[in-house]
């Protein structure tokens, strides 16, 4: 009997563990995380996204399996390493790659805003990373790729096309002749170079079309990194502005990184968006990374999926899945840092923060600036990853005058937000939610609470927020407002990045003394 238990026992286990192997749902890492690169480091697996005018810069995730990450850190976190001073919305850091070599990690960037190409290295990932190495080449979108023969070399895009350049890889000087080596397939912005040497052949992947529907991933292959480089006949090899990706929710599909696994297969991480409805062709998450399959046979070509489009729920097999533990809804305030998920608008100004001055708090100083302005407003924000989710927070805002105030955003970019905010008005506090979407703002709703310590809470689904207070911490919720999710997305705001949940305090350019308490902050969605 007990043999017969043992057994079931095991039969059931295995079909388990079968079943885990075979199967994932897109993206793999939901929420504003373009431009996406990966490494393997023996069984384990390391990605880069894009950050631009968010600081810390580039966040950093860990897996063990492609499907299931979790961030261990951020590349750059000195202010010596990311100036971000009055950048505009969608500047600063554009399109990483991640790469290992030598025993060191490599990350290889551009900050539009001010210094052009750099790297960084770092023994562990988690970091800490190196101050910036400069690179004086003229372009965006760097890779490196070291050859077999030693010789180093920095492959970046150009308006005309990909150009690649032998650097010395101690000091970023460089010492040879940029040359420029393939223009892709004809589409518009050739971008996002990664050159692979595999099978006698380097093999030069690019994005093409712009990083909006036309979006796709081309591949061409030369006998010599200069070229010339024969393009692959399935190109593109990854798009969805087909009639096979026409009404698929994810649209966008491009700007793609190759990374062979430990047991062999090949593996391509890549840009992309859902959409909010199949004809209804708004976005608000931002550019999210997805994963497909590579078919990548010797001496062949790299054919992602089958026929170069993906879906929400990939019936793929899969490496041995390593799931983490799940995040926990709630945040405390009680550490001595802020987690990983939280970011600043450009550099802060740290004396504005407290995780100590009231225990169990996040105190933030008011500031003069506003979120209308490219300045260092006093705000931390979290991605938005899914389009259903609730967040909430309780909130003692410590304000006398009329121009101070403080509360939760919703925030695309400077132009566009939408804020449920507390502040004084003719010696009463109320909380308003006020709407600002290009050079139109305005107050949607507004309700007098008693002053004391309120609750606020967003909802959201793909077609609307939803805002609330609760005027004391145990009080029932009232709807304060409604407003559609499509004034915050790209197609309307325009730029590259996605909707940001914050908490922010601002003095309206006048000085202040006021401080905003945040007692906890819970996000919670519906996958």
């Amino acid at each position: 009997m007990k043999l017969k238990c043992l057994l079931i026992i095991c039969l059931i286990a295995c079909s388990i563990g079968l079943e885990a192997q075979n199967g994932y749902k897109n993206p793999v890492i939901p929420g504003f995380n373009p431009d996406p690169s990966i490494c393997r480091v023996g069984d384990d697996y390391y990605l880069v996204t894009s950050s631009f005018e968010y600081f810390p810069g580039l966040p950093i995730y860990h897996s063990k399996d492609l499907v299931n990450w979790r961030q261990i850190g951020h590349c750059l976190t000195r202010d010596s390493q990311l100036p971000l001073q009055d950048v505009p919305s969608s500047g600063g850091l554009f399109a990483p790659s991640l790469r290992y070599h030598d025993g060191l990690f490599y990350v290889i960037c551009t900050n539009v805003s001010a210094g052009g190409n750099f790297y960084c290295t770092a023994t562990d990932p988690a970091g800490p990373w190196s101050e910036p190495v400069w690179v004086d080449i003229d372009s965006i979108d760097p890779d490196i790729f070291w050859d077999e023969d030693g010789k180093t070399y920095f492959v970046t895009q150009g308006n005309e096309g990909i150009r690649v350049t032998e650097i010395d890889i101690e000091t970023g000087k460089v010492i040879g002749v940029e040359r420029l080596v393939w223009g892709g397939i004809g589409g518009r912005f050739p971008e996002a170079p990664h050159i692979y040497k595999k099978d006698g052949y380097y093999y030069l992947l690019l994005g093409e079309g712009g990083t909006e529907y036309a979006h796709s991933a081309t591949i061409g292959r030369s006998k010599h990194i200069y070229g010339p480089y024969e393009s692959c006949p399935l190109n593109p090899i990854l798009t969805h502005c087909n009639r096979a990706g026409q009404s698929n929710q994810i649209q966008g599909v491009g700007h793609a990184d190759f990374v062979q696994a430990a047991d062999g297969s090949w593996w391509a991480v890549f840009l992309g968006f859902r959409v909010t409805h199949q004809w209804s062709y708004y976005h608000v998450l931002g550019r999210e990374t997805f994963l497909a399959p590579v078919d990548w046979p010797a001496g062949g070509w790299p054919q992602v999926n089958g026929n170069g489009t993906v879906s929400l729920e990939m019936n793929v097999p899969t490496l041995p899945l390593h799931p983490f533990e799940k995040e926990p809804v709630r945040t405390e305030f009680d550490t001595e840092k802020l987690g990983l998920e939280w970011q600043y608008l450009r550099n802060p100004a740290r004396d504005n923060y407290s995780l100590t001055e009231r225990k169990g708090s996040l105190r933030m100083q008011a500031s003069p600036y506003t979120l209308d302005e490219t300045k260092p407003v006093s705000f931390v924000g979290r991605r938005q990853t899914q389009h259903d989710f609730r967040a909430e927070t309780q909130l003692a805002f410590e304000s006398s005058k009329e121009h101070e105030e403080a509360g939760m955003t919703l925030i695309q970019s400077n132009t566009h937000h939408y804020d449920l905010l507390t502040k004084k008005i003719n010696g009463k506090s109320v909380v308003q939610l006020r709407v600002r979407i290009g050079s139109i703002s305005y107050i949607v709703a507004e309700k007098t609470v008693d002053g004391k310590a309120l609750k606020l809470k967003i909802e959201g689904t793909p077609m609307q927020y939803k805002f609330y207070v609760a005027d004391s911490p145990n009080g029932k919720y009232t709807v304060l407002g409604e407003m559609d999710t499509r004034y915050l997305s790209t197609e309307v705001a325009g730029g590259f990045t996605g909707v940001m949940i914050g908490l922010y305090a601002s003095s309206n350019g006048k000085p202040s003394k006021a401080k905003a308490y945040y007692d906890w902050f819970d996000y919670e969605t519906k996958e």
